[in-house]
């Protein structure tokens, strides 16, 4: 039986620029590989950058990864973007979480 990774993986080779499918892919390697996963995310900023739900997901990578200057570029981003496509409850999410993060980083 097929994975549910395996499963997406073929589905974006049926189409490969599907946004929503290398989102997903990405998301499911954040379980097991989170260097795969940040390939993923970066491919589809690189790729469809006006794919908002991108940049909430990427920035935490990177904070988890401890790449703050990423983390804060990422989520401004974000932030910018969603302000440019009136969505208002992704950049609450994003403004909420990019101030989570300023705090966390002034902790350490």
């Amino acid at each position: 039986m097929n994975t549910r990774l395996e499963q997406l993986q073929k589905f974006l080779q049926e189409e490969p620029e599907d946004p929503f499918l290398i989102y997903a892919i990405a998301t499911e390697f954040q379980k097991t590989d989170v260097q795969k996963a940040k390939e993923y995310f970066e491919q589809l900023l690189a790729k469809h950058s006006d794919y908002l739900p991108t940049y909430y997901q990427l920035a935490q990578l990177y904070f988890d990864l401890q790449e703050d200057d990423s983390a804060k570029q990422t989520y401004l981003q974000g932030i910018e973007l969603a302000e440019k496509q009136g969505n208002q409850f992704t950049l609450r999410e994003l403004k909420n979480a990019y101030q989570n993060f300023l705090f966390e980083i002034e902790e350490d």
